[in-house]
């Protein structure tokens, strides 16, 4: 396989592996099953900027909150809004997001 398929082949496995995490893990509307999967699709490229850039969990935690509050009307206090993140970041910071 040419050395740009594999790219493009390991881009596109890295954005389904941001998309399940934001769509089973983080899910601010919390309708899981009942969304379509590219729910959150437009959160993948900034998930994906941090993740190949500061790879700061903060940063994440921060940006999932952000877009919690702003966007989807979240409504608890910042600090078990940060608990509950917590794991999500955690868990894309496990991921292999190198091209």
């Amino acid at each position: 396989m040419p050395n740009h398929e594999r790219r493009e082949k390991k881009a596109a496995e890295i954005q389904d592996s941001i998309r399940q995490i934001l769509y089973q893990d983080w899910n601010p509307i919390r309708f899981a099953g009942s969304l379509p999967e590219d729910e959150y699709d437009s959160y993948i490229a900034p998930v994906y900027r941090i993740l190949a850039g500061s790879r700061s969990e903060q940063e994440l935690i921060e940006f999932l909150f952000r877009t919690d509050e702003d966007i989807m009307g979240a409504t608890r206090t910042p600090s078990e809004h940060y608990e509950q993140l917590r794991p999500v970041a955690r868990k894309l910071l496990e991921l292999d997001v190198r091209l």
